[in-house]
């Protein structure tokens, strides 16, 4: 079964964050360039403090008609973050993506951030592991 650490191994553990008092237009000009759907988003210390993702822009920027320019990042971020430690696993990390609705989760241990895993990383294990699995099966059916 794998585990966060085991996708962090895979996809690296490079994480881009932004700066509460950042303006949401620098926040989505970051994720244009890097082409990322979420940032973490972090205090003048560097502590996580929120999430921001291109859902949080669409409901509380363009429904509401304010500007990406006047508003800042600390202002539409999510402030309820949910997080996973490296040892969860994928299975358990899908779990409180579902449960939250939400499709990005900071990985977190002891204040640390170390990195930052999407549903689109935990569905691409998941399909490997059970193309793996068929594979397996159907070498024992055929050698069986």
């Amino acid at each position: 079964m794998k585990t966060i650490k085991d996708i962090l191994k895979e996809k690296g553990s490079e994480v881009f964050t932004i700066d509460q008092n950042e303006t949401v237009y620098s926040a989505l000009a970051k994720m244009a360039e890097k082409n990322l759907g979420a940032l973490v988003v972090t205090d003048d210390k560097g502590a996580v403090v929120g999430l921001l993702s291109e859902r949080d822009y669409a409901r509380k920027v363009i429904l509401k008609g304010v500007f990406s320019k006047d508003t800042l990042v600390g202002t539409i971020m999510e402030k309820q973050v949910c997080y996973v430690r490296p040892h969860n696993t994928v299975e358990e990390s899908m779990s409180l993506m579902t449960e939250k609705r939400t499709r990005h989760l900071p990985v977190m241990e002891n204040g640390q951030l170390l990195g930052l895993v999407s549903i689109g990383d935990l569905v691409k294990v998941t399909i490997k592991e059970k193309e793996f699995l068929i594979d397996q099966l159907t070498n024992y059916i055929k050698t069986g």
